[in-house]
């Protein structure tokens, strides 16, 4: 399997993608292995503009896929949610967390995020 799959662009235009080359550079990784992420359903990527690119906020601070996305497509994907209905949920604003799902899984309602994901996200 070597395509490199990719999603419909479902997200804000505000939301920042890195290109799969820039996505390895800050990983430290060969960008064949952040091509494994994505098949192995780590990471979701879409392609704008023709770019294949990840949001910038599926990573922490060090250049590491944050700790509970991973968790959270997994969870998603397990209740048979599309990867456009887990990027349209995870950005789509709930004043009940305040906010956006993603960025509270950078914070202390990251478990609340999943919890809610596994419950019934929509």
């Amino acid at each position: 399997m070597s395509a490199i799959p990719y999603s419909d662009d479902v997200l804000p235009d505000s939301v920042t993608l890195l290109a799969l080359p820039d996505v390895a550079e800050l990983m430290g990784l060969a960008v064949t292995r952040v091509h494994a992420l994505l098949r192995e359903h780590q990471l979701i990527a879409v392609r704008r503009n023709g770019v294949i690119g990840i949001p910038k906020e599926f990573f922490d601070s060090t250049g590491e896929i944050a700790k509970h996305v991973s968790p959270l497509i997994t969870v998603m994907r397990d209740s048979r949610y599309t990867n456009e209905e887990i990027l349209e949920w995870i950005y789509t604003e709930d004043d009940s967390l305040p906010g956006r799902p993603i960025d509270a899984l950078h914070g202390d309602l990251a478990r609340e995020v999943i919890r809610r994901a596994a419950a019934d996200p929509f």
